[in-house]
């Protein structure tokens, strides 16, 4: 399967906001961008920045919306195309879909510190949906689902630590979660109000619209 082994420092940098893709690092003074808030590459300090024409900054808020989620771009252009042909605003259907992925769920319900580790727990079978074991990472969960941890996975260091961590980022309204037990449920469909990320979903319907 294809991958993405840029580093992901690089990939913030190269977008100039943090796309949190490091866990708990995201928050600390070691982030990348806090130490160094300018474009890799040999030359990123001295580069003059230039006003963006219409189509880089819809292609910079395209690629930056990939890279927070982890999609490649076929991946993200069949996504696009379910949202448009659903009712309702093209660009809150996008979010919502990709807030909905089983691996961003599980991230946010803070059973592992990034949606990469999510995206390692699910394919290796550690999550349950509704009592079935689901390997798939865009697998996409609906209203009611409920998500367990397996029981032989919950003394895993890892699950453990990103369940301490997650006060620090918080919990969305649209899900609910049980930390003694490692249960998390979908609560209710994701509004664009509910998903708070600072990006502009807008550009990247413009971009695949014309």
């Amino acid at each position: 399967m294809a991958r993405n082994i840029d580093s992901v420092c690089r990939m913030c940098r190269r977008e100039g906001v943090k796309l949190f893709l490091k866990g708990d690092r995201c928050f600390k003074e070691k982030c990348a961008i806090d130490r160094r808030a300018y474009i890799p590459g040999q030359h990123g300090q001295a580069r003059r920045p230039k006003k963006a024409s219409n189509y880089q900054l819809q292609l910079r808020e395209k690629q930056k919306i990939k890279r927070m989620y982890g999609l490649l771009e076929k991946q993200f252009r069949n996504l696009y195309e379910k949202a448009a042909r659903r009712p309702g605003i093209s660009g809150h259907n996008l979010m919502a879909m990709l807030e909905t992925r089983l691996d961003n769920v599980v991230y946010r319900m803070g059973f592992a510190k990034s949606r990469a580790q999510a995206r390692q727990l699910v394919n290796h079978g550690h999550v349950r949906v509704n009592g079935n074991k689901v390997d798939i990472a865009s697998y996409h969960v609906r209203v009611g689902d409920e998500l367990t941890v397996r029981d032989k996975s919950r003394q895993n260091v890892n699950v453990m630590d990103a369940m301490e961590s997650v006060l620090g980022r918080g919990l969305p309204g649209w899900l609910q979660v049980e930390p003694a037990s490692f249960t998390g449920r979908v609560a209710q469909w994701p509004t664009r109000e509910m998903i708070e990320q600072d990006v502009n979903e807008q550009l990247v319907i413009e971009l695949y619209s014309k």
